[in-house]
């Protein structure tokens, strides 16, 4: 009997916006002729349980997505159902206060944090730009969604003047549709392929590099949306620098490693971490500042990188690797 070929257990595939399925959901139900409203959470402050951004889409007997979970949540979600009911249509937007002392627009929560939430009922002359977004996350595709404060939904690929909610009357929210966070691991042995299945449950858009033609853990990987094989001497080429671009260098030893970080040392990124033992890491830091790399540089990059945990195998150092980069997603900063 012949033996099973290595890595026969990967059956995943690179994932999709978490987006998606939502708005799968909401032009399923306007072609079988039933009503569907959009709840979003427009802004969101402090320790809010949904985050700017987070939707659902609502049905009489079905809903896909979450703004956040608990009694907040359950109330929306009937009160979209009741007024489905009700023949109700246009929108509704409403502060969310998560503290019990609030006087008014209180949600029932008391984690501190403040939330808006639009309720939108879908009619079905949404329907033909319901599908380009969806069709536009299925393949990957970028772009920009609009909502206005008359009901008003459109599609752009231009990047708006200003992005977010911006309040008052007349308001208006834009959201770039897609990954919000590209992350790219830099080799692709046993721990990036580990992390890779971490990471693609995580919303980023993942890219895997390694400079071995051939790796068989690189190309057995189904997780990534790209791996190429590249020359590490021209990384920087391959790697775009932004305030929403997250760099993990593990390759397969200090002299790779090196030459990767060399190339991005400088350069803007949410998150630059490298991975390896205490002592590589002190002589490779050594070895940078005698070429005269700034210590400003060297102190921006992560490393040892993971949260410490005591992880041994591959998949423990990508389940702490994987908790560092949501701390530092979450994290308070800018973003495009």
């Amino acid at each position: 009997m012949d033996s099973p070929a290595p890595l026969d257990f990967l059956t995943g595939s690179p994932s999709v916006p978490r987006d998606l399925l939502v708005w799968q959901h909401a032009v399923a139900c306007l072609r079988a002729g039933i009503p569907v409203a959009l709840l979003l959470v427009v802004h969101s402050a402090g320790s809010s349980p949904g985050r700017q951004g987070f939707k659902m889409s609502v049905a009489p007997g079905s809903m896909v997505g979450s703004i956040g979970g608990g009694i907040m949540e359950h109330k929306f979600v009937e009160l979209a159902r009741h007024r489905m009911a009700d023949g109700q249509g246009g929108l509704l937007l409403r502060e969310q206060v998560h503290r019990g002392e609030a006087g008014h627009n209180r949600s029932g929560m008391i984690c501190s944090g403040e939330q808006t939430v639009l309720l939108l009922h879908l009619r079905p002359d949404y329907l033909p730009l319901l599908r380009q977004v969806a069709d536009a996350l299925q393949h990957d595709g970028t772009g920009w969604l609009r909502l206005t404060a008359a009901g008003e939904l459109s599609l752009t690929t231009a990047p708006p003047t200003a992005a977010g909610f911006q309040p008052g009357p007349a308001w208006t929210y834009t959201e770039r549709l897609g990954f919000r966070e590209q992350l790219t691991i830099v080799g692709g042995g046993h721990v990036a392929l580990a992390l890779s299945r971490i990471a693609s449950t995580l919303d980023f858009h993942l890219t895997v590099l390694d400079d071995r033609a051939g790796l068989n853990t690189l190309q057995l990987n189904p997780y990534p949306h790209q791996k190429r094989t590249v020359d590490y001497a021209r990384l920087g080429a391959e790697i775009p620098e932004g305030p929403t671009q997250f760099v993990v260098i593990m390759t397969v030893g200090y002299r790779t490693d090196a030459v990767a970080l060399r190339q991005l040392l400088g350069r803007r990124f949410a998150y630059l971490g490298l991975m390896g033992s205490e002592a590589k890491i002190t002589e490779l830091r050594r070895d940078l500042l005698a070429e005269g790399y700034p210590e400003a540089q060297l102190a921006a990059v992560h490393a040892p990188i993971g949260l410490p945990i005591h992880s041994r195998t591959p998949e423990e150092i990508a389940i702490s690797v994987a908790a560092e980069l949501i701390r530092a997603r979450n994290a308070p900063r800018a973003h495009s």
